[in-house]
Parts: structure tokens; sequence; C-alpha cells
């Protein structure tokens, strides 16, 4: 896992991706990664017996893609140790929502989703399942302009260190503690009156 963990990321950014694979061309051409080759950058990329990288971390950033319904598939195309993917980069796509299948990468410590389309803030909760997430971003999507975004992330998240590029205090967790236990029993108490 060491020799994994220090391989370059498998950078797939920048090649006007509309779709993970190409299972489902019928909607006319589309651009998808399994036709890609990684960018090379300053640290070769290494790949075992297979032809698979030796790496942990896979750029997908600054592409146009809508969904990761063949996100699974397309881990493991490229990476030699798929469940080993801590660091995931779909920054700057079209994606609308925080599909379940970021849910079942359960290595994951940092996930950049900046520049997208969210625009429903209780789908960050479905995050919480991941243990080791340490690190996400959320900024430039519909869901930042909520008043209460910063304190949701933190609530729904609170083994977090870093949100939005930016450090989490003590003092942003307890605030989002307190928002959470407010919340809650602003709810318990509309449940009551019906």
């Amino acid at each position: 896992m060491d020799k994994i963990m220090c391989g370059a990321p498998v950078d797939l950014s920048f090649r006007s991706l509309t779709r993970l694979t190409g299972s489902d061309l019928h909607h006319g051409f589309s651009k998808y990664a399994w036709t890609e080759n990684p960018h090379s950058g300053l640290r070769p990329l290494k790949k075992n017996s297979e032809s698979k990288y030796l790496s942990c971390s896979l750029r997908l950033s600054n592409n146009s893609i809508i969904d990761l319904c063949d996100l699974h598939q397309t881990v493991s195309h490229f990476l030699a140790e798929p469940s080993s993917l801590a660091w995931l980069d779909l920054s700057f796509n079209k994606l609308s929502h925080i599909d379940k299948v970021l849910c079942e990468l359960h290595g994951l410590r940092v996930l950049y989703l900046h520049g997208n389309n969210i625009s429903t803030l209780s789908e960050v909760d479905r995050l919480g399942v991941l243990p080791h997430l340490h690190s996400v971003t959320l900024h430039g999507n519909p869901i930042e302009t909520n008043k209460t975004y910063r304190n949701r992330v933190i609530s729904a998240l609170p083994q977090l260190k870093t949100m939005d590029f930016s450090a989490v205090t003590q003092q942003e967790r307890v605030l989002a503690k307190l928002w959470h236990q407010s919340n809650s029993r602003c709810r318990s108490s509309k449940k009551s009156l019906h």
C-alpha cells in the first residue's frame, strides 16, 4: 500500500469528458474516460503488470461529467488497487447531485466537488458514512448560497479538518454542534405539533 500511496495522481482533467464509460452512447457522440491516457506530470505514473496505475488519486476535474454511475468501473479500470482510492477530484464538472456511489468509497480522505451544480444542501449528509474523509470542497455550487452552508457541512461531517481549502476551527465545530442541536429540536417540535 505504501508503494501505491506514493504514486502520482491519475490525471484525466481538462479532457472534455462527458461520461465515465462508453456504455451509454445512444445520446450521440460522447467523449469518455476509458478512451483517454492520463496526463504525465512531474512524477511519472507507474503501472503494475496488468497495466493499471499504482496510485490512490484520481483527477477528473474540469470536464463536463454529469453523473457518476460508472465511477466504480472507471476507478477499477485505471487503478491497481481501487479500494485504496483516497483522493478524488471531481471539481468543475456538471454534477447536480452527490451521488450515492461516492459513499461506497470508504478509503476516501479528500473529495473535491467545487464548481459543480449541487443545489440540495441535505445531500452532503450522505458523505457522513465516509469515516476517513477529512477534506472536502463544495464552494462554487448553488448550496454555498444557503446561510447555514458551512455549519450544515461541518455538522454532517464532524471529522473534517478542512472545508473549501480552509481549516475547520474548534469554534466552528462547537457552533456546528449547537446549530445541529437547535435544528434537531426545532424539527422535533414541529413533528409533535402535527
